[in-house]
């Protein structure tokens, strides 16, 4: 059945087109674009006029696993969630258990350089799982450097899971901070010879920790113009915090000499991950002017009272996820700052989107609306609306065609090399993968909090994954799940 959308404002970033169009899909594909297109009895006709019609949205760091999660995501626009920061390991089993459990959503995973390294220096045999990565961030045997016998053998595991289809390598360097820079070099010629970009949590910055081996933001540039190979900067707003004038003044520098280095960014004061992680040690935490009450428990909503309950919290369960408050969002200069990683040129909006957790230990929920007590970030359920509402409905800073830029276009260009089947993605042009969002510019919002993060965003009116809708008139469709596998190309 062939499905056409009538009068709609299109939005095609690939081309730059913006104006009044129809757009018809079959099979999955975009199969005309343009004023007028003639009614016939075989297709659905659905009137978008008012709306904005556009490629959806790609993330390109989600670790979201579920279709819970991605039931939120959805709703928030997305129509491609892939985990590359952290990645999944064995790459085989973890596509293989998304297309059994079926996904509303297009998936894929890169090579993950942290579960690899575990194998390796620590006997951690990975097992797909996010959980599970979760609890190994806080284990310190995997977090120093290695020898060199033990680099060729975790090297090894990463080129065959690229080998495997991974979609690059993801790199948690700031997971093991005092791990030796040569490593990461090593890795990132690997990657250059694969023709795979690398995705990198760096490690901290200079200013943080004047200890650290290697600046963060630095490491990465002198790494991409030594090697050639491509590599993206992993939410440079939480990274870099209140330093970010120096950050991206030093990530311009590097791109105009020549380097491929691309960067993402959330419009959240406030990142997540496990309460074992490095960088939440109470040392790690003064070196950045912070405080254990930063620090909240994300299934129990305990915000941490000292150091000595952190230290308890970390010992005990370190793969408990947590949220950390690294800027005030209520603050305008902190704002400001946040709205200068958005804006910085060419930076992707990638959402980070956690798991959702509920209070009886289940981290999946096929119901919808979602049960009550579900627990996650609220960048799961509202990172590309809020963008939009912060960017273009209220700051003004983008035009709907720069939204759709950061959003679908450049996100899908960081995969063209690693992946062929991500050259149609991103676009809405005759031809394009029928991956389409119809929005509400009007009420293109997010709503989730801190306090109810699984509330799902408003304004998404009709979603379609290769060309079959998850979303209609902004109600979820729970029968739906076409999503597909965009896999890395054998190297």
């Amino acid at each position: 059945m062939r499905t056409l959308l009538r009068g709609g404002r299109v939005i095609d970033p690939a081309t730059g087109f913006d104006g009044t169009a129809d757009v018809l899909v079959s099979d999955g594909e975009v199969i005309a674009v343009g004023p007028g297109l003639p009614s016939a009895d075989d297709q659905v006709e659905i009137d978008v006029a008012g709306y904005i019609v556009g490629p959806g949205f790609i993330d390109l760091h989600s670790h979201v696993h579920t279709i819970a999660g991605q039931r939120l995501q959805a709703m928030d626009g997305v129509t491609t969630a892939l985990d590359l920061e952290a990645g999944l390991m064995p790459v085989e089993r973890a596509y293989a258990e998304a297309a059994a459990a079926g996904r509303p959503l297009h998936y894929g995973f890169s090579a993950s350089w942290g579960s690899a390294r575990a194998k390796v220096l620590a006997g951690i045999e990975p097992d797909a799982n996010i959980n599970t990565g979760l609890s190994v961030l806080g284990n310190p045997a995997w977090q120093r450097s290695s020898s060199k016998t033990e680099l060729a053998a975790w090297l090894s595991l990463v080129e065959g899971e690229l080998a495997a289809g991974a979609l690059g390598v993801g790199v948690l360097l700031g997971y093991a901070p005092a791990s030796d820079p040569a490593e990461f070099l090593a890795l990132a010629k690997l990657a250059k010879q694969a023709e795979a970009p690398t995705y990198t949590h760096v490690r901290e910055l200079v200013e943080v920790d004047p200890g650290t081996p290697a600046d963060g933001s630095e490491e990465i540039a002198i790494v991409a113009a030594e090697t050639g190979a491509a590599m993206h900067h992993c939410h440079v707003n939480s990274t870099s915090g209140r330093h970010i004038d120096r950050v991206l003044a030093a990530l311009e520098s590097c791109r105009a000499a020549g380097s491929r280095v691309t960067v993402e960014a959330y419009p959240y004061g406030a990142g997540s991950t496990a309460v074992g992680a490095a960088f939440i040690s109470p040392e790690r935490l003064k070196m950045k002017g912070l405080n254990p009450t930063r620090v909240i428990l994300l299934e129990t909503g305990e915000r941490i009272a000292d150091e000595g309950r952190l230290l308890q919290v970390r010992a005990e369960t370190p793969g408990a996820p947590c949220i950390l408050e690294f800027l005030d969002e209520e603050d305008p200069a902190d704002r400001t700052l946040l709205h200068q990683a958005l804006a910085f040129p060419d930076s992707i909006v990638a959402s980070d989107a956690m798991p959702v957790y509920w209070q009886n230990g289940a981290n999946e929920s096929t119901e919808w609306p979602l049960p009550p007590g579900g627990a996650t970030h609220p960048r799961t359920a509202g990172t590309f609306s809020k963008s939009l509402r912060l960017m273009v409905r209220e700051a003004g800073v983008w035009t709907w065609l720069e939204a759709f830029r950061r959003c679908s276009y450049l996100p899908a260009r960081v995969l063209d090399e690693v992946a062929p089947g991500a050259r149609t993605k991103g676009r809405l042009n005759v031809g394009a993968d029928a991956d389409i969002v119809v929005l509400d510019p009007a009420t293109i919002t997010d709503t989730a909090t801190y306090f109810d993060a699984t509330r799902p965003a408003v304004g998404v009116r009709h979603l379609f994954v290769a060309g079959t809708p998850v979303v209609r008139d902004g109600q979820l469709l729970t029968d739906a799940f076409p999503g597909q596998p965009l896999r890395g190309e054998p190297r």
